[in-house]
């Protein structure tokens, strides 16, 4: 028997009234512990605000237009009392809950109502994403309008909340690990790798529960299931990264989209940073993995970027054309070309190779691989050589260096200080979190943006700036329309989104701020790029800003 979906809503509740970490360790438990084992996986990526795995081509794709627009068509409340209440809470969801607890329903939607269930939630959820093409918004609209005429005012909250990825009751992917852990009966550490192979937590507590929980225990690695990508610190200069690692692997860092890439036989695969499948925009690339690559089972990583006539680099935003491609690909792959360097090997013939040192992964790539690039690379402990090496990435195009220590595993997912980014200023991922309408000629455009860091503990975004430079016309006019489809609310000037646009932002210096509520903000900051290879979760965090804002004062005074 299905569990019902009120169950979940009652306990996202009191999730949202919990402070203490181990008491929503405890009520998460509780939950899952009530449930059958086709809801767990579902129940598991709902609680952390996912739908989907990562890796899925899955897309809900419903903006905030159309879910007011069902809202409204349920209560018959009008645009002034919308903003009126959003603008008291704050909140989309609570927004749902207010206004269908205080609206009378529709003889219609009372005929309609019965109990959502966990498992007719999902389906739905399901049935919206398959929807494509000609009409598909309308049909997204009814489905929905069903799923929501059938929820109470607490259900409909938390349905909302997970359309737009934030659950806000504080139970994050780290959290959810500790639940797992305790409901598995398994070390935290070693769900943690679990984790780190299998890519999403709806698929471990799956293996566990259809395979066993050895298969968590003793992890294998499946082809065609990406694993989240090691992630690098960045550091101030050289001199840094050679304090900390004596003799470093330096690689050129590239200014384009980085790619896992699965081959079993004649079947490639290629998934994005953020584990998409984008085998389909480049044909290119997989005609050349099959060609040179002869391994019957591989795993590799690298980076594409776009390439001019002269075969030298292009902006990342031209890359970005051929990522978004998924008709007339034979006429782009012509038009942009693109060439791939390769960095690391995770994966051969049956043998997960994370645990092994980066320089000897390092070495299996380039006995294996013919007539594909690899990322130009030197090892040293000479600061005046490797910054020789970053002056000539420079000046072939590319953004900097990756500075790598020598024995280091692939940790996926873990952004520690084994990997080192070095760019030319200093750079953060932020999320746009609000906008408000330009002035002058920029008036048909939101162009001053509200950038935020996450929270690691909470996963809350916290705002530590805003900039209206560094994008131009066409960009500004692009980012409106896509802002406008992400709303989730608006007050006087401001327009509020759903945390979903990755930019990186360049700025001067980092200072504190009581004006916002991470307490800090960023000087001079100004927009280099929108990163659509990045997602929310890949955002840069308030706790490497706080280490960044230390940093500064190093020598200094702090007063």
């Amino acid at each position: 028997m299905s569990t019902p979906f009120r169950e979940f809503a009652l306990m996202c509740e009191k999730l949202e009234n919990i402070s203490s970490k181990l008491s929503k360790i405890q009520l998460v438990n509780s939950f899952l512990k009530k449930l059958v084992p086709d809801e767990l996986p579902i129940a598991v990526r709902m609680i952390i605000g996912k739908i989907f795995p990562p890796w899925s081509d899955k897309n809900l794709d419903i903006s905030w237009n159309s879910i007011l627009k069902i809202l409204k068509s349920l209560t018959k409340i009008d645009d002034k009392e919308i903003i009126e209440i959003y603008n008291r809470c704050g909140d989309p969801g609570e927004l749902f809950r207010i206004v269908m607890k205080e609206k009378q329903l529709t003889k219609q939607q009372v005929l309609l109502g019965g109990k959502l269930t966990v498992l007719e939630v999902y389906r739905m959820f399901e049935s919206i994403a398959r929807i494509k093409g000609k009409g598909s918004r309308e049909r997204k609209e009814r489905i929905l309008y069903a799923i929501l005429s059938k929820a109470e005012p607490l259900e409909a909250k938390f349905i909302i909340r997970m359309i737009l990825g934030e659950m806000r009751h504080g139970v994050s992917e780290g959290i959810m690990e500790e639940a797992l852990s305790d409901y598995l009966g398994v070390p935290l550490e070693t769900l943690r790798r679990a984790h780190m192979i299998f890519g999403d937590l709806g698929k471990i507590i799956e293996i566990a529960v259809r395979e066993g929980i050895e298969h968590i225990i003793h992890p294998k690695f499946r082809l065609f299931n990406p694993i989240k990508p090691m992630l690098a610190q960045t550091a101030q200069n050289i001199q840094e990264v050679i304090k900390e690692h004596g003799k470093t692997a330096f690689e050129y860092k590239f200014d384009g989209a980085r790619v896992q890439i699965h081959k079993k036989d004649d079947e490639v695969r290629i998934f994005s940073r953020r584990l998409t499948d984008v085998t389909i925009s480049l044909p290119d690339i997989v005609e050349l993995i099959k060609r040179e690559i002869r391994s019957r089972e591989i795993v590799v990583e690298g980076e594409v970027i776009a390439i001019s006539k002269d075969n030298k680099p292009l902006p990342f935003q031209q890359l970005m054309k051929r990522f978004k491609r998924i008709r007339n690909i034979e006429k782009k792959v012509k038009e942009l070309p693109t060439r791939l360097f390769l960095f690391d090997i995770l994966y051969l013939d049956g043998k997960l190779l994370i645990d092994e040192p980066y320089i000897k992964r390092r070495a299996l790539l380039e006995n294996i691989v013919r007539n594909i690039d690899l990322a130009p690379m030197l090892v040293t402990d000479n600061i005046s050589e490797a910054q020789k090496f970053l002056e000539q990435a420079l000046e072939h195009g590319h953004e900097g260096l990756m500075a790598k220590k020598l024995n280091s595993r692939y940790t996926p997912g873990v952004r520690g200080k084994n990997w080192f980014k070095i760019k030319k200023a200093l750079r953060l991922d932020l999320v746009i979190v609000a906008a408000e309408w330009g002035h002058g000629r920029r008036h048909n455009w939101l162009s001053d943006y509200y950038l935020a860091t996450r929270d690691l503990e909470t996963g809350e975004f916290l705002i530590v700036g805003k900039t209206f430079k560094g994008l131009t016309d066409a960009e500004f006019k692009d980012i409106t329309k896509r802002l406008l489809e992400l709303k989730i609310g608006e007050r006087r000037r401001t327009v509020f989104v759903k945390p979903e646009i990755v930019a990186e932002v360049a700025f001067n210096e980092i200072q504190k701020s009581p004006k916002y509520k991470s307490g800090y903000a960023l000087r001079f900051a100004r927009i280099v790029r929108i990163r659509e290879d990045k997602s929310p979760e890949d955002a840069d965090s308030i706790q490497r800003i706080k280490i960044l804002y230390e940093r500064q004062f190093k020598g200094k005074s702090m007063r």
